[in-house]
């Protein structure tokens, strides 16, 4: 028997009529369920099976096959789907997409791959990961797709959706959701303007380039970006202000809100922030053999993200003497929450009266 403190014989008694039936032990085991635990949670921290076995026989003596290991980590694929095709809330105020790069092995090449993440705001302010699929690069016509699926899966409205500067990108949302006013991402933009930019002279092009989105109108915006085309820098650098220009249409609609929502919906932060800790679990991979086992690895890693921040808000709750918030160490119950969201809500309960008002307790 193959436990979390090493292999052990056991002596299980017999009857002539075979009617014992042992409890603490099922018949047929192999391992006890504190194993499989140990190393799905190896899994999810990115180790990959051949680490898992080598720490397993050098930890706690017990030897297991890759291929037992494989089919235990396995385990979870059901939970992993049933999560992909789980109801999802009617609204949410604010929704954010991004993808990230993953190295997924087909055939006998290692290929770059898109792990498409969408997560929504819930009218409390609570960020949940909607979904996650990995296909062959990032494109507007798959982005359709996701879109549809979340439909289908149950949101009928988005106010405000926030994505990077992929062509097509905001029409794909638009054939979903009509009504959402699509914002592209400024970190995303900042970052293909400095693709044109030599090293030296980012830092300086960054701070004239926050004048422009950090202007209290549309109007100054415009003036900035007319400013910066006419420094030494723009007429350096013009295509980083025609990346600006071609991005104007869909950079203005945040303007035209107060600060408190601007700091909500000007960036992808939300999902560059867990992309930051998924890159750190996935680095040590090298590649996945397959798409699912790219998914699988990633929502396990989702899981002990959410699961270590809602354990990390249970304690504060308690330092503070507050109760702590229902399915606080379950996972993916309760996402992050989102800073200074009473004061976005309020200013998105005046901008889109009719749609949000229905949703407010």
């Amino acid at each position: 028997m193959s436990t979390i403190a090493g292999d052990i014989d056991l002596q299980i008694p017999r009857d002539r009529a075979g009617t014992f039936t042992p409890t603490l032990v099922p018949k047929g085991s192999r391992r006890t369920g504190g194993l499989d635990e140990m190393i799905i949670s190896l899994y999810a921290g990115g180790m990959t099976v051949r680490d898992i076995a080598y720490h397993l026989e050098t930890t706690v003596g017990t030897q297991l096959s890759h291929d037992t290991i494989s089919k235990i980590t396995d385990e979870v694929l059901d939970e992993v789907a049933a999560w992909q095709e789980r109801p999802l809330e009617e609204f949410y105020p604010i929704l954010y997409l991004d993808a990230l790069v993953v190295k997924v092995r087909d055939g006998h090449q290692v290929r770059n791959k898109a792990a498409h993440m969408t997560i929504g705001v819930t009218v409390e302010g609570i960020k949940h990961v909607l979904g996650l699929w990995v296909t062959e690069n990032e494109g507007a016509k798959f982005w359709a797709q996701v879109c549809a699926q979340l439909a289908n899966r149950g949101v009928k409205d988005v106010l405000i959706a926030c994505c990077d500067g992929l062509t097509g990108f905001p029409e794909a949302i638009e054939a979903t959701w009509s009504r959402a006013t699509v914002q592209t991402c400024v970190v995303h933009l900042i970052r293909a303007a400095n693709r044109f930019v030599s090293y030296t002279d980012r830092r300086a092009v960054s701070a004239q380039l926050k004048s422009i989105y950090t202007a209290p109108s549309i109007e100054s915006a415009c003036k900035a970006l007319d400013d910066f085309e006419a420094s030494q820098l723009g007429q350096k650098y013009p295509s980083a202000v025609a990346t600006w220009r071609n991005a104007w249409e869909r950079f203005t609609p945040f303007l035209e809100f107060p600060p408190e929502l601007l700091k909500v919906i000007y960036t992808t932060n939300a999902i560059e922030s867990m992309n930051y800790q998924l890159r750190k679990v996935t680095k040590s991979r090298g590649h996945f053999p397959s798409d699912a086992a790219a998914v699988k690895m990633l929502w396990l890693a989702i899981c002990n993200i959410e699961d270590k921040r809602a354990r990390e808000r249970a304690k504060d709750a308690q330092k503070k003497g507050r109760t702590p918030r229902a399915g606080a160490g379950s996972h993916l119950v309760e996402g992050a929450g989102t800073s200074g969201w009473k004061q976005a809500l309020q200013q998105l309960a005046m901008a889109y009266p009719e749609r949000i008002e229905p949703y407010l307790e």
